[in-house]
């Protein structure tokens, strides 16, 4: 008996040390198998591609009377998001002849119609331009044109808007459909009618023709200066970036709150995506309030919640309350939060997991902090490098460009710098780029990195890893920024 003992001992004795010398073990071995799992279900959708509406399919069978959409006052289970979305898939064959491969715009805010008008796209195999719902006049133009959309499908509060644009629409020869049952505009189609009289039967998904390298979304990125970009989206960046929230501990039974804009890669990707991944419920709001924050969460019985921005220090703003810490919020998922911030969240509002991740839309490689340390955005983890190699080069912030050597390379940096974070561009960790803009595409590409003929792309984010491999955001260069609504 002794002897077994001693002999487990010494097994374990190896695993021990390691996790002495790595205090992080654990969870870099929980993020390993997560990891693995994401990677094979990636593999098993590039033999018989399914995408995230496969995801929804599976949901709809499983549980197709579990809510999946609680929105104010009404409440839509899986199965009855199916039927309406079939409706809607339906009423676009019937009144707007789309084919697969198609684009269509969605100009619509935070509502059950915008996940009902995604999903029958998805099934008639076209692709949505998530139109940011406030833009307008000269910007909105821009947007819808630089996708190639055939159709533009407009919410009923944002008429006034569309109306602006609807002579230069009328030129294109655009269909514009509003979600209302009567319009007397002329240009500007009634569409909830056409929903309402279509069949709800199935729709058989038109996915023959779709693989994972297929635009599956244009989202729109901004700048400091210019116009808006259409970030090109495929599925396998859809399905990855759906597997986020189950990487950050998201489970079946959990409850989300969205009140990020859908229109947006956080809102919609890390959100609803996410969402549909887990087969979780979603308690949807039309925009964040910081006042109603909390109400909404006891009432809906939240138990995940997202944030961007400077989001959680508009929650540490409000009036300090009694019953502050009375929630079954458990875990937070998002980016952008300041380290002094996270700490004041976590003492006023109680034990909640913070889960930080690093990432841009159009980008072609991320970070998570699946660990919880506070003020990082990430952590390095091998498989993750291995699979998408990445690096943090020397960056003169005065010339606004990468340092390179007598040879024309850039310098990596050493642990404990600051430096330009650049992901390398492959077939694995593609950069699809900005829909007809080369130009602004090739801006972020850099040539000639570390061997003649490779590309990486330029993040424009200078980063720090630290000894222990956790990343530090430091700062941004060049024109880009994330933008957060407004508190109220």
């Amino acid at each position: 008996m002794f002897s077994y003992i001693l002999y487990i001992a010494l097994a374990l004795l190896p695993i021990l040390l390691y996790y002495w010398k790595n205090p992080y073990f654990l969870d870099d071995l929980s993020y390993t198998i997560s990891a693995i799992k994401v990677g094979i279900r990636l593999s098993k959708n590039r033999k018989n591609f399914q995408g995230i509406l496969g995801r929804f399919f599976d949901d709809v069978k499983k549980h197709p009377h579990k809510k999946f959409i609680v929105f104010e006052d009404a409440s839509y289970t899986y199965i009855q998001a199916d039927k309406e979305s079939n409706k809607v898939a339906r009423a676009l064959s019937a009144h707007v002849q789309l084919k697969p491969g198609d684009t269509a715009a969605l100009f619509l805010g935070n509502e059950p119609h915008f996940v009902w008008m995604w999903l029958g796209l998805a099934k008639l195999g076209c692709t949505a331009a998530l139109l940011n719902n406030n833009i307008r006049s000269k910007s909105l133009l821009h947007c819808f044109s630089c996708c190639d959309a055939k159709v533009l499908i407009v919410g009923a509060d944002l008429r006034g808007a569309v109306e602006e644009v609807l002579p230069a629409l009328k030129q294109q020869g655009i269909q514009v459909f509003i979600l209302s049952e009567h319009c007397d505009v002329e240009g500007i189609q009634s569409f909830s009618d056409k929903i309402q009289q279509a069949s709800d039967e199935p729709v058989s998904p038109q996915l023959a023709n779709l693989n994972l390298k297929s635009p599956a979304l244009y989202i729109y990125t901004s700048g400091t200066t210019g116009l808006p970009k259409a970030a090109v989206v495929n599925q396998e960046r859809v399905l990855m970036a759906s597997c986020l929230q189950s990487m950050a501990g998201v489970r079946s039974d959990d409850v989300v709150y969205i009140y990020l804009p859908l229109y947006h890669s956080a809102g919609f990707l890390m959100g609803l995506c996410g969402a549909i991944d887990q087969g979780l419920t979603v308690i949807l709001r039309r925009k964040f309030s910081a006042s109603n924050f909390w109400n909404d969460c006891r009432k809906h019985n939240v138990t995940v919640i997202q944030y961007i921005g400077e989001i959680m220090r508009y929650l540490c703003n409000t009036p300090k309350k009694d019953n502050d810490r009375d929630h079954k919020v458990r875990l937070a998922v998002g980016n952008g939060i300041r380290a002094d911030t996270w700490a004041d969240f976590l003492d006023r509002f109680g034990n909640i997991r913070i889960c930080e991740c690093y990432g841009a839309t159009e980008g072609n490689v991320g970070f998570v902090n699946y660990v919880g340390k506070i003020g990082a955005i990430g952590r390095e983890h091998f498989l993750h490098k291995k699979a998408n190699p990445y690096a943090l080069i020397r960056y003169d912030t005065e010339k606004e460009e990468p340092v390179r050597d007598s040879r024309g390379f850039c310098i990596e940096v050493p642990v404990g710098e600051t430096g330009l974070f650049v992901g390398k561009i492959s077939k694995r960790a593609p950069f699809s780029g900005y829909a007809k803009n080369k130009q602004q595409t090739e801006k972020k590409k850099l040539k000639d990195v570390f061997e003649k003929g490779d590309l990486y792309f330029n993040s424009g984010d200078l980063l720090r890893i630290d000894d222990e491999g956790f990343v530090y955001f430091q700062d941004r260069i060049g024109d880009t920024f994330r933008s957060v609504d407004e508190a109220s």
